[in-house]
């Protein structure tokens, strides 16, 4: 990557091209790749192309998930003290 790629001047202005990361900050860039921006350094990610109600459908299927994975986490240590494996 060269530097006129990530900035542009216009007058007495220089314009950065692509976005910083948030997490890292400035002089970090996000990497643009077909369905998302990415950071290289901390792995940060934003995908593109998807609307507010999309990305709702997707925190509540993660959230589903975590709540299955703690359940069946509870279910397994309560039969394991059930059967004497732990006190």
């Amino acid at each position: 990557m060269i530097k006129r790629e990530l900035f542009k001047v216009e007058g007495d202005k220089i314009l950065r091209l692509r976005r910083n990361c948030p997490k890292c900050g400035d002089g970090v860039f996000l990497a643009d790749h077909k369905n998302r921006l990415s950071c290289g350094k901390c792995g940060y990610t934003e995908f593109k192309g998807r609307n507010e109600s999309e990305q709702r459908k997707i925190k509540s299927k993660e959230r589903e998930f975590e709540k299955t994975t703690e359940d069946v986490k509870d279910e397994s240590i309560e039969s394991n003290i059930e059967e004497g494996k732990i006190e």
